[in-house]
């Protein structure tokens, strides 16, 4: 406006700033001025960045159900490019051409920066859905619009600071920590939900340490599809992320699994495989849907002793798999089920798999189904192969980190904890639950830990049942331990050992040694 107009017209606001009354304001009191004809929107902008930085809206505190960001103003502007013309006034006046154009201003609950911008459609849909209180699955029935756009959409406004997501429901009980032991938040909130579903028994390999071989029906599309929507209700009801894991057996056996895998995005969850190495034309079928998250395969340790487990060949079909995989750019896991067997088989795989796999982890055997006749190493002997297993980590880039057990030698080492087993230790029925082709839910598939049926109840009512709460407190003895919130040990390894796995801990567990 320059400095003689703008005071001009301030002198006849008597105190009142905002923008309604100014283009009239303004044509009435100085008439003789040449005036921009995008004045008004433009004032209506720099009022609505003004409003935005109002330090009444405190963002830092997350909502109670997902909301609108309350410093959000939209302005229906009649001068499409006024948005970038106000962040960037070296833009000349004859790149505005008179139109229509929403313009979105808000402060990101981050940042605290303020955001002007021209709405994108998938915006104003974000903000449609959340403002009237519409439901996703009802939309995608009546609209014909697939759950994973719906989803995409939502996900872009919370990312953007549009929308404002609630904080996640599923918090550990704080009664299983000491009070001097306290964990960062991190550890106690999980974000994300995941299904491990095994959607059928049907297996192309006879593995010697395979914990169940018992027959049961594999899972028909009607039942699957109706899971799907269970879980992708169960994970917006507790605001987390949802994921599906299929397994099996194998799960690219199951007839219809591309109909189940495109279901689960459609409904807006992340996917992810672990399986069997199969040929390049099946994972070009499975990628034409939507790549996996990552596609993990087992390998017990190098030829040899992997072909003995797990069947003759395999090991190098494996390894063709990888490769396969890389090209292909999909996040290839290796995992090793670990026995007294094989410790010294561990790290020369590792070495092996450097330039194939993205990560390799391994975990202790569950001495259940097959897994009886083998034995997992004891005490003294598992600590000493952490500490090189630690040492070769330094220098490998594809050795990752799981087994909770390993942050007793990082804190008595001084290092930073991880995530452990699950992101949060032991994550049995807390992050993570298991789902048998039969319908039986397991907090763990590693040994029989039944806390209900999704054919009786739904994942609200099992997540919340007694059974689920005993596994995901975990064992009486690992009350508080100063590193419980990344430990837990494993429940399953107990389980096999003939303890209580609500009361005893891992009998691996060296940290009053340490």
């Amino acid at each position: 406006m320059g400095s003689e107009l703008h005071e001009t017209v301030l002198a006849g606001t008597e105190g009142d700033t905002g923008p309604d009354f100014f283009s009239d304001l303004v044509l009435n009191t100085v008439p003789s001025f040449p005036l921009k004809t995008y004045l008004p929107d433009l004032a209506r902008i720099e009022w609505a960045v003004f409003q935005a930085g109002d330090p009444q809206h405190d963002l830092k505190q997350p909502p109670v159900a997902l909301q609108v960001n309350p410093t959000l103003s939209l302005l229906e502007t009649s001068w499409p490019g006024l948005a970038d013309h106000f962040k960037d006034n070296s833009i000349a006046d004859a790149a505005l051409k008179k139109g229509e154009e929403i313009v979105l201003i808000w402060r990101d609950p981050e940042t605290a920066a303020i955001h002007v911008q021209a709405a994108a459609k998938g915006d104003l849909l974000a903000l449609k859905i959340v403002a009237e209180e519409l439901d996703l699955l009802t939309i995608r029935r009546s609209e014909d619009i697939a759950l994973s756009f719906l989803t995409g959409v939502m996900d872009r406004a919370v990312a953007k600071g549009l929308l404002l997501k609630p904080r996640s429901l599923l918090v550990r009980d704080p009664s299983l920590f000491a009070s001097e032991h306290k964990p960062l938040e991190r550890y106690l909130t999980a974000r994300v939900f995941t299904l491990q579903w095994h959607i059928t028994q049907a297996c192309d390999l006879s593995c010697r340490h395979c914990y169940d071989r018992s027959s049961r029906s594999q899972v028909t599309l009607p039942a699957g599809l109706a899971i799907l929507d269970d879980m992708a209700a169960f994970c917006r009801s507790r605001n987390v992320a949802g994921q599906i894991t299929f397994t099996g057996g194998n799960p690219l056996l199951h007839p219809e699994f591309l109909d189940l895998y495109q279901a689960a995005l459609d409904r807006g969850l992340v996917t992810a495989i672990l399986g069997n190495p199969t040929r390049k034309d099946v994972l070009e079928r499975i990628c034409a849907v939507a790549k996996p998250e990552f596609y993990q395969v087992s390998l017990e340790g190098l030829q040899e002793h992997n072909d003995h487990i797990r069947g003759s060949g395999h090991f190098e079909r494996a390894l063709s798999f990888l490769e396969d995989l890389r090209e292909m750019d999909i996040y290839a896991m290796v995992m090793l089920t670990l026995t007294r067997d094989n410790l010294d088989q561990v790290l020369p795989l590792a070495e092996r798999l450097q330039g194939l796999a993205d990560g390799f982890f391994f975990n202790r055997l569950s001495m259940v189904g097959e897994g009886a006749s083998l034995q997992t190493p004891g005490r003294q002997e598992y600590r000493k192969f952490l500490d090189c297993f630690l040492a070769a980590a330094e220098a490998n880039p594809v050795i990752g980190l799981k087994d909770n057990l390993i942050n007793i030698v990082l804190e008595g080492n001084n290092r930073e904890l991880f995530g452990g087993c699950a992101g949060y230790g032991c994550g049995a029925a807390f992050n993570f639950v298991s789902l048998l082709p039969d319908g039986e839910v397991h907090a763990c598939r590693k040994f029989p830990s039944p806390i209900g049926n999704i054919n009786e109840n739904s994942f609200e009512e099992i997540y919340d049942s007694p059974e689920a709460v005993r596994y995901r407190q975990g064992p009486s003895d690992c009350r508080g331990c100063r590193i419980r919130h990344v430990c837990g040990g494993c429940l399953a390894v107990a389980y096999s050992h003939g303890m209580n796995v609500f009361q005893d801990r891992d009998p691996c567990c060296f940290i009053e040694e340490s």
